[in-house]
Formats: structure tokens, C-alpha cells, sequence
């Protein structure tokens, strides 16, 4: 039996879900997380980043080797967006500013 070890970025301890064979898709790691932890596909997605190499698994189709351990985040099912406008108040005016985004 074979194992992946994920924590949540939120907590301490890390988990472990278990499969046959040397590997384990990123589909299939991130169903049994779900499951685990009694989370909806509906309601978000999951981004899983190796814990060693901080690399982001991106395809479903990835393989995560046995005894890997990795950090898994809930997102929003659309991703996350980044903002295009920052907001600064200058101190004399008291009145927000645009700013591009840098």
C-alpha cells in the first residue's frame, strides 16, 4: 500500500491518503482529499503544490509518487483572479487614489 502525505497550508500535522502502485493522479489525490475532509466539488476546487519542491500540480492527468508530500489550498471553482487597480489613501487628503497595478 502506497501513501501521499497532505496537510492543509492552515494546519500543523499532515494526513495521509493511501492507494495501490507506485503513483497516484492528481484527479484522483485531489477526489480522495475531498472526500477525507467532507468537501463539495461544487462548492471549491483544490490547488496542490509539492511540499519539497513548492511545484504546483496543474494537470489532473499528473502523477504524484508514493510517499510524496504536498500542501493543498481550497480555491474558488473559477480560480483566483488578480486585481488590476490598487487603492492608496494619501494622508493629507484623505481621498483614494487609482493606481495601476505594478
Amino acid at each position: 500500500m502506497s501513501c501521499v502525505h497532505y496537510k492543509f497550508s492552515s494546519k500543523l500535522n499532515y494526513d495521509t491518503v493511501t492507494f495501490d502502485g507506485l503513483h497516484i493522479s492528481l484527479c484522483d489525490l485531489k477526489r480522495q482529499i475531498m472526500a477525507r475532509e467532507k468537501l463539495k466539488a461544487a462548492d471549491c476546487d483544490l490547488q496542490i503544490t509539492n511540499a519539497q519542491t513548492k511545484e504546483e500540480y496543474t494537470d489532473d492527468n499528473a502523477l504524484i509518487p508514493k510517499n510524496s508530500s504536498v500542501i493543498v489550498r481550497r480555491i474558488p471553482i473559477g480560480g483566483v483572479k488578480a486585481t488590476s487597480k490598487t487603492y492608496v489613501m494619501t494622508p493629507k487628503s484623505h481621498k483614494m487614489v487609482e493606481t495601476p497595478f505594478r
